[in-house]
């Protein structure tokens, strides 16, 4: 069977999910060549057993808005597969969320863990619920209706959920607090905990800080170093600013971040002080960055509305940090003409399958793929998971040198697999390790 009979096969059973068809021609288009060398897994049907989820949850939230009114919402779990461990993986709360997009990121997030070499599955979930709309009062009467429907599905050994886009700690709290109360027992069923109740030091920069780990790896197993580049971010929540964060801290120059209104250019550089102001405002004031520019800061910004930072001159590595295909095939060709030699995914999927095809067709542009680069996340919510079973509460520097420890395993496992191709050996590797897993289990 050839990959594009796979394929055709796969979009029959699957109409109209641009998504997940995407993310798994993208794994599938390095796995397929590499299999004709390992034709045990194709007796075995890895490739269909690997691309198809466990099982797909959905499910009716009502619940009542602090006005009275009824409100209804759809849910998800996508458990995709729990060879290697408990379903992992964030849930989501975004308006006009699909169904498409979770099983695409189910999809990518089983390699994901699976490149930690933590015990872990993958899973992903969410409802089209938009926490923008509403008060934190609403935003907590709606967790706690997400959770009465989702309780019976997860669980410490079963599937163990985390934030995305729209849940944060609080969120985390308010899913917790419901979880512990339905079902009386203190467990680590869910990660992004606060550490004041069972969850872990820096969980919510580790996206970020390992990012720039894996990218520092990359670099210098190149013959480059951090400090002498200049970065543009996309996005401004948890992934970009943590990321910001270490990379200031490495005396790096951040050019830009971006929300979806539009993007904000350091004209110096970002400041430890533009930082700080960014993470009271989207964290706390949950508010937009054209604020920036009309406030103290006004004189260090330009702000650029309705614009993505990949137009802006004079970079070197750009980190999209954003959402799922934002960097289509004309932004590749405007970082390219930049002057910009790497791409370091922090955000799903961020390029769309024509870019990916463009800048893995150069060889003057690197990859750096998300699978990789973003698991930061789940592997300190892995270790969350092992304080959690511990009973033990681990300090902040001992949690970050085992996240190092962790991202430098990936990265040595992507260029072993990939031999200088980051994206084909973050896929290969990922397939393989779950497969061993699958195959041994038997015809389960």
């Amino acid at each position: 069977m050839t990959l594009n009979d796979f394929l055709n096969k796969l979009e029959d059973k699957n109409p109209g999910q641009s998504e997940y068809l995407q993310a798994v021609r993208d794994v599938y288009e390095d796995v397929f060549p590499w299999l004709d060398g390992h034709k045990e897994y194709l007796e075995e049907k890895l490739p269909e057993r690997l691309s198809e989820p466990d099982r797909i949850l959905e499910f009716r939230i009502t619940w009542r808005d602090g006005k009275g009114n009824i409100r209804i919402n759809t849910g998800w779990r996508v458990q995709h597969n729990n060879a290697l461990g408990a379903y992992k993986g964030g849930l989501r709360f975004k308006e006009g969320l699909k169904l498409d997009t979770l099983k695409f990121l189910a999809f990518e997030q089983t390699f994901k863990d699976a490149l930690t070499g933590l015990p872990m599955g993958g899973a992903k979930g969410g409802s089209d619920f938009n926490p923008k709309e509403f008060e934190k009062e609403d935003i907590e009467r709606f967790c706690q209706a997400y959770m009465i429907e989702l309780y019976r599905h997860i669980g410490q050994d079963t599937d163990v959920p985390a934030g995305d886009i729209g849940v944060g700690a609080r969120e985390i709290g308010y899913l917790f607090g419901t979880y512990k109360k339905i079902e009386n027992k203190f467990q680590g069923a869910l990660t992004g905990k606060s550490p004041a109740f069972g969850g872990s030091c820096i969980r919510e920069e580790a996206t970020g800080y390992g990012t720039v780990y894996f990218l520092k790896h990359y670099l210098e197993n190149s013959g480059g170093a951090l400090e002498d580049k200049k970065v543009l971010i996309s996005g401004s929540g948890n992934v970009a600013l943590f990321a910001a964060e270490k990379l200031l801290n490495l005396d790096v120059n951040i050019k830009s971040v971006s929300d979806s209104d539009g993007t904000l250019e350091f004209k110096e550089g970002m400041t430890f002080d533009l930082l700080e102001a960014l993470k009271v405002l989207k964290f706390e004031k949950r508010g937009r960055l054209n604020e920036i520019e009309t406030g103290k800061f006004k004189d260090q910004v330009n702000y650029h509305k309705g614009k993505q930072p990949w137009g802006l001159e004079g970079a070197n590595v750009a980190i999209p940090a954003a959402t799922q295909n934002e960097i289509g095939e004309n932004e590749a060709k405007a970082l390219l003409k930049s002057g910009v030699d790497t791409i370091c995914e922090a955000s799903n999927m961020p390029l769309t399958t024509d870019a990916t095809k463009y800048v893995r067709g150069l060889k003057s542009m690197t990859i750096l793929p998300s699978k990789a680069v973003n698991a930061g996340g789940v592997a300190v919510s892995g270790l969350e998971r092992s304080q959690n079973a511990e009973y033990q509460h681990w300090s902040a520097e001992k949690v970050d040198g085992e996240l190092q420890s962790i991202m430098s395993d990936i990265f040595k496992t992507c260029l072993k697999y990939g031999e200088g191709d980051f994206v084909k050996g973050a896929n290969i590797a990922g397939f393989e390790r779950v497969a061993n897993a699958v195959i041994a289990y038997g015809a389960n």
